[in-house]
């Protein structure tokens, strides 16, 4: 999973693709897309400084910008909605004939973009935390868990206006926590309150968070770093000063809140039970994997796909000796193995990233036979900052910066080694880092040809779907032609994806329960209960989002293997790469169109 908390990602239903990109209109002269995708792009940067701040690009006319947050409010909310509408028709305006083929597929990607935040707008509640969310604030979404790590790891500190800055970020901190907290009252008043068990993991860590000055992380970085840079006491004082006044207090009023609406919580997990459920379930599916497919169309999906993956791991699984049970019980049986698992130590936690790092490093080696190009990019592979642990998605990546000053990062959760036996890491540290979500993204970073909009938006079922095609792709090219165990950890990584279309479309369609998710997890794949239980969890607040890594997938697979018979001798590997990343990310109904346009062509 990449995330930026994804202020710039889209997509809706099918919006006419093929109008957009005419099969033989001959590429034209400069079009007004430059001047219209700046003004919308400088836009976005107004609404979200924070994005700004994540690209690097706080800087000359934006440089007022590093000294701000986001405005979390309701008017604001409204404002924004003003703006997307009024955006969305000066895209519409737009004539694609007048367009060479490569602004066809800008405006095409942009327009999806807009459409799928009108769709999303129009709903009544939520927020967003890796798509859209029926929740402003849960153990995934909120500022009370993103603004300090953005602060820390984000905001740098290389000078006392930086510092200056920092501390007009803390203040705006407190507006952000106390601006949601009004519209979790507002919600609330609809009927939307999260179910118990994501106001007890939101809950544990706020408590965590609401510490004094002296152990709060948003005062200790910026004492830290500005002692680094001899700037002396006077800003780690001042932002204890604002965090004892400011902060704490509002993040109190708001802990206090969340548990007052624990004490009235139901148990039920999944959105149908909130007011426009359906409606909102069937626009965060459409929004996350820009595909327009039915939740019984993507369940049935899942367990279709699944059936073929058990067939190869139970092969796979009877080859190491492990003959009994179901397949799911033999992955656990394997999983539970020691000689495959990391001391659950702060040693063993090192070891674990270390693994990552290395394995990051070995295929880096080998793809510059099947890229043309590499992202020009540093990349680390990291541990989940603990204090967030109990919440956060078992691996994630972040962008690096354009200017690369700030590395891409990939995070796994070690909370307990146990959910990541090595083999499990291994494909994971393939889909979140080279070649998986730090090559697409870094490739898309630095295309000089791509204007900047489309640099910094996102579609979760391309990004995700190219991730998971590149587990597979590390597979093809040897990886794991040594390392057995490896190549059932790929299948385990692939059946899993599958099996997430099946359990959020259980969760919110067919109205599951947490439990009869949990287990599922753990009875097909051998999950742990507490890993089982985070990734259930994540659904409840993210809904649809799983569901667009396997349907990603398959269109990418679909479009090479549909290639490869087309061009038999002649199909190179190298340039379908260079075909399906060439445009950047995009909504997969516009993929399939790139991809047969490269086929016919």
């Amino acid at each position: 999973m990449i995330t930026t908390k994804r202020e710039f990602l889209g997509g809706t239903a099918a919006i006419g693709v093929t109008a957009l990109l005419p099969a033989a209109a001959p590429a034209q002269a400069p079009s007004k897309l430059t001047p219209l995708f700046d003004d919308l792009v400088q836009a976005q940067l107004r609404r979200s400084p924070e994005a700004a701040t994540n690209l690097g690009l706080d800087t000359g006319t934006n440089a007022d910008l590093r000294a701000k947050l986001s405005d979390q409010s309701l008017a604001a909310i409204g404002r924004n909605k003003a703006a997307t509408l009024a955006e969305l028709k000066r895209l519409e305006a737009v004539d694609p004939r007048t367009l060479s083929e490569e602004e066809r597929v800008d405006l095409a990607a942009v327009l999806y973009t807009r459409r799928s935040a009108v769709a999303v707008q129009a709903l009544p509640y939520g927020g967003s935390a890796y798509g859209p969310s029926p929740y402003v604030v849960s153990q995934q979404s909120g500022a009370y868990q993103s603004v300090p790590d953005f602060l820390d790891t984000k905001h740098k500190i290389d000078s006392a206006g930086d510092a200056d800055a920092y501390l007009q970020r803390l203040r705006a901190f407190a507006r952000q926590l106390d601006d949601q907290t009004e519209r979790m009252r507002r919600d609330a008043g609809l009927g939307v309150t999260p179910p118990d068990f994501i106001a007890d993991l939101a809950i544990t860590q706020m408590e965590k968070l609401a510490v004094p000055a002296a152990d709060a992380l948003v005062v200790r970085s910026l004492a830290t770093r500005a002692a680094a840079k001899g700037l002396g006491p006077r800003h780690a004082e001042q932002a204890a000063a604002i965090y004892t006044a400011e902060v704490l207090p509002a993040l109190q009023r708001q802990l206090a809140l969340m548990r007052e609406y624990r004490r009235q919580a139901t148990h039920d997990a999944g959105i149908w039970r909130l007011p426009q459920g359906d409606a909102f379930y069937a626009a965060s599916l459409r929004s996350n994997t820009t595909l327009s497919l039915s939740a019984a169309e993507v369940h049935r999906f899942g367990l279709d796909q699944a059936k073929a993956l058990n067939a190869r791991l139970d092969a796979l699984l009877k080859a190491q000796g492990y003959t009994k049970g179901s397949v799911g019980a033999r992955l656990a049986a394997l999983a539970r193995d020691p000689r495959h698992l990391f001391p659950n130590t702060e040693a063993g936690k090192l070891a674990a990233i270390a693994h990552c790092n290395e394995r990051q490093a070995a295929i880096t080696t080998r793809l510059p036979a099947v890229f043309e190009r590499m992202p020009p990019y540093s990349f680390e592979v990291r541990r989940v900052p603990p204090q967030t642990e109990a919440g956060a998605a078992g691996a994630f990546a972040q962008s690096p910066s354009l200017d690369g000053k700030r590395p891409g990062l990939v995070y796994f959760n070690l909370r307990d080694t146990a959910d990541w036996p090595k083999f499990d890491l291994t494909t994971t540290t393939f889909h979140e880092g080279l070649p998986g979500h730090q090559m697409e993204g870094g490739l898309a970073l630095s295309n000089t040809r791509l204007p900047l909009i489309r640099k910094i938006a996102g579609f979760s079922g391309y990004g995700e779907g190219w991730a998971l095609y590149s587990e597979q792709l590390a597979d093809e090219i040897g990886m794991y032609a040594d390392d057995p165990l490896g190549r059932i950890g790929y299948l385990k990584a692939q059946l899993f994806r599958a099996n997430r279309c099946v359990v959020d479309t259980g969760l919110h369609q067919y109205r599951w329960t947490r439990e009869r998710a949990v287990q599922y997890f753990i009875d097909a794949q051998g999950d742990t209960p507490g890993d089982a239980a985070r990734e259930i969890d994540r659904y409840c607040v993210n809904p649809g989002q799983a569901c667009s890594y396997k349907l990603g997938h398959s269109v990418f697979v679909d479009i090479r293997e549909r290639a490869r018979a087309k061009m038999g001798a002649g199909f190179d590997l190298k340039a379908y790469h260079s075909a399906v990343l060439r445009f950047g990310r995009l909504p997969l109904d516009v993929l399939r169109e790139v991809g047969n346009r490269w086929m016919a062509t």
